[in-house]
């Protein structure tokens, strides 16, 4: 008989695939979540359905080894996952009772620095990369370049992407209002619908957001385009207004 504890099952399942589903698609790797879902429904016909026990014990082993394998291949996603939910998106209720009003005006005083950098490197076409932490720690990214630990100018950030500049082909991190590194190598993406005029900056720019919550802009250096790059999405080819309007939501 159908009962409110099979109603909570039915619930906690569906957001379970929904959250694994969102992590494929954040990742570029949605048909394997496709894949996996064919597979798991095929074991539950064949071997709880039509109860045939020697296709659905080899099923069986292939689920707990197939399992163990993608904890390690998206051992990222799993953490940002988990990070996600003790974060202030996560608990926010909980951490805004912790959080002071002065937290909330440091998180958006870099916004029209960068926008600034972004306008002037644009019109002169200069390239660049900049990375603006969240809730996700990016240490490991900030070690791979030069530290710099300096307060977030407009000035500063153009001198950084200078081309005679040594960290100008590197990633700027910004991370609680100041430039913490700079030059610093970030993941590649290797989502094959980006379109090919796309060039490197562009593909690490997705990388760090697919990898992380972290916000990535992008300057082209050919064509002097602004983008930027949240939670898996490549957002191309916008104005300074546009931009600063995009960061301002993100900074909520």
């Amino acid at each position: 008989m159908f009962d409110w504890k099979d109603l909570i099952d039915i619930l906690l399942t569906a957001t379970m695939l929904f959250y694994l589903y969102r992590i494929m698609k954040d990742s570029g790797s949605l048909n394997i979540f496709v894949g996996v879902l064919a597979f798991f429904i095929t074991w539950v016909v064949l071997y709880k359905i039509f109860e045939m026990k020697l296709v659905g014990t080899i099923m069986d082993k292939f689920i707990d080894i197939g399992l163990f394998i993608m904890v390690i291949l998206f051992q990222d996603q799993i953490k940002r996952f988990l990070i996600g939910l003790g974060s202030h998106r996560g608990l926010g209720f909980i951490s805004r009772v912790f959080r002071h009003d002065k937290d909330d005006a440091s998180s958006r005083k870099w916004i029209l620095p960068v926008v600034y950098a972004c306008m002037s490197m644009s019109k002169s076409k200069t390239g660049a990369l900049l990375v603006i932490q969240k809730d996700m720690p990016l240490i490991d990214y900030e070690n791979t370049g030069d530290m710099i630990d300096a307060n977030i100018n407009t000035r500063l950030i153009e001198n950084i992407f200078f081309k005679n500049s040594p960290l100008h082909d590197g990633a700027l991190i910004i991370e609680g209002g100041k430039i913490k590194s700079a030059g610093c190598i970030l993941p590649v993406s290797h989502d094959t619908d980006l379109p090919r005029h796309l060039g490197l900056r562009h593909r690490s720019a997705l990388g760090i957001a697919q990898a992380t919550d972290a916000i990535a802009i992008v300057v082209s250096e050919e064509t002097g385009n602004i983008s930027y790059a949240y939670k898996g999405e490549l957002h191309i080819k916008l104005s300074s207004t546009e931009l600063e309007h995009a960061l301002s939501e993100i900074a909520e």
